[in-house]
């Protein structure tokens, strides 16, 4: 078997400086400020204004989603990926560094990173360390909106790194695939609530393994080493090299876990995108587990 090349996942925050600092923010390198925040915390798109990474422009999750559908944050269909990003000023031939500005150093960057990828594009990084560690390690900012030269971008779907409800449900007859939940431990195990929601329990997929995603981050909000990431896949008997799918909430954290596999050298997990949000609503009850409400969600 030939070895696949991987495109560099991370760029780090002194290489993105010294890019800017080049001037070679462009169509050949364009950086993304993919930051959300939960309601009533603070307003992501007000915060890019207010200072950002010199160059980036706002990627609004809101906006580059499936609209219709009645589940949170799902995909969107390929010529909206397409008309969205290329209004960004994005083409097939950019390399796009992702970033947001969580505390914790990351948190939606991943899921954009991975859209990126499930569109067919694969030079697409994410800025190790986040905009937390850009503004600790002195990087400058600005409050000037970028105004990119719009860009033709051609959307390609790989499935492969998409799994729906229904492939979900026929897993738990076959386990052909490992599933694993990125979400905090007591909300996978329906001990404590999920955050902002009205009509949603917490409970998890049956079979599936839980591996919060901030665990994945140092204490700075750096992304662990791929020694120490292989180190917390082998602790939960997680096989990197059987196929494995990543859920969470609403498909976001679970990017981080397609994040880790493939700085450990796996690049095709695949993510549920409907996640537990859409399993609760469709699912048998007897497939949602919680120690919370009697066994069930």
């Amino acid at each position: 078997m030939v070895q696949q090349v991987l495109y560099r996942a991370l760029v780090s925050t002194r290489w993105l400086a010294e890019s800017v600092r080049a001037g070679k923010l462009g169509p050949g390198l364009r950086v993304l400020d993919a930051s959300w925040y939960s309601p009533g915390t603070r307003e992501a798109r007000k915060k890019y204004l207010e200072r950002h990474v010199p160059g980036a422009s706002f990627f609004d999750i809101e906006e580059c989603r499936d609209k219709a559908s009645p589940y949170e944050v799902m995909l969107p269909s390929e010529a909206g990926f397409a008309d969205y990003v290329g209004s960004l000023g994005i083409s097939n031939d950019t390399h796009v560094v992702v970033y947001d500005g969580d505390d914790r150093g990351s948190l939606y960057a991943p899921r954009v990173w991975w859209m990126f990828r499930v569109f067919g594009h694969r030079t697409v990084s994410v800025l190790n360390g986040g905009f937390r560690n850009w503004l600790k390690e002195g990087h400058p900012v600005t409050s000037e909106p970028s105004r990119p030269e719009p860009a033709i971008f051609k959307a390609t779907l790989n499935r492969s790194l998409l799994k729906t409800y229904e492939q979900v449900l026929e897993n738990l007859e076959s386990k052909r695939f490992q599933l694993v939940d990125s979400r905090a431990q007591g909300r996978y195990l329906g001990t404590q609530p999920e955050p902002d929601a009205v009509g949603l329990d917490s409970g998890h997929i049956q079979g599936s393994v839980n591996m919060p995603f901030m665990d994945f981050l140092t204490e700075d909000g750096f992304e662990k080493s791929p020694e120490e990431l292989r180190a917390m896949f082998e602790a939960k008997k997680v096989d990197l090299a059987k196929p494995l799918i990543a859920t969470c909430r609403k498909g976001v954290t679970a990017c981080h876990i397609a994040l880790a596999a493939y700085l450990c050298g796996k690049p095709d997990v695949a993510i549920y995108d409907g996640s537990w949000f859409e399993w609760f609503h469709r699912a048998p009850p007897e497939t949602r587990v919680s120690q919370g409400k009697g066994g069930k969600a």
